[in-house]
């Protein structure tokens, strides 16, 4: 019964940063249009998918900090999934930049925009991040 109220307060508490972090969003978009700075929105469109992926693994990794073990980094997992999913997350505003005609497949993401494979990408980021921190047994 703990396992389970552990697991739906969770739950809640990622709905309800959701549900604001969508909200902030719209926000932040209605402000772009009067003010013409897209910067704030295009940032937010960045780093939202990464702290939901974060979020995702929080009640995990909750449970193994009470471990009390000492930990250890995952660079493998970093380098192999989190770098590529990180690149693809942010390659259609790096398309953007003074180096983007440099970038492979930056254009390829930047004419799909900000589509649910950047999304998706951005959420990977944040669960790897997390998730690479590790036990050391």
């Amino acid at each position: 019964m703990k396992r389970f109220l552990y697991y739906l307060t969770s739950t809640i508490i990622i709905w309800i940063i959701f549900y604001m972090g969508m909200k902030f969003h719209i926000q932040l978009k209605k402000e772009a249009e009067l003010t013409f700075n897209m910067f704030p929105t295009l940032i937010f469109t960045i780093v939202s998918p990464v702290v939901i992926g974060m979020l995702l693994r929080i009640p995990k990794l909750i449970l193994e900090i009470f471990a009390k073990k000492k930990w250890t980094f995952d660079w493998v997992k970093i380098v192999v999934v989190g770098l590529p999913a990180l690149y693809v997350g942010m390659a259609p505003y790096l398309y953007y930049t003074p180096m983007g005609d440099y970038m492979p497949f930056a254009a390829v993401f930047a004419s799909l925009g900000a589509s649910t494979i950047t999304t998706a990408a951005g959420v990977v980021f944040g669960y790897v991040l997390l998730d690479s921190l590790k036990e050391n047994d």
